[in-house]
């Protein structure tokens, strides 16, 4: 395991542990739980972006014309 030090303006960090604390979790995994959502939002921007860049511009759009289309309850 690793360890990482950052600075922060103490009005966020305060606030950090504030968080921390009202989810009954320590700063550290609250950090760890933070950077893991971080992680997970990079690597679906990722995926999307391959996966676009191998796509069919017009089987996309026709999708999304579907559900433009989508009778919602």
């Amino acid at each position: 395991m690793a360890t990482l030090t950052i600075r922060l303006p103490d009005d966020k960090h305060e606030r950090l542990k504030e968080l921390a604390q009202s989810r009954g979790i320590s700063l550290n995994k609250l950090m760890e739980e933070l950077s893991t959502m971080a992680l997970v939002e990079f690597d679906a921007y990722t995926r999307f972006k391959v996966m676009a860049a191998a796509g069919n511009p017009q089987a996309g759009l026709q999708i999304l014309d579907k559900l433009d289309n989508f009778d919602r309850p």
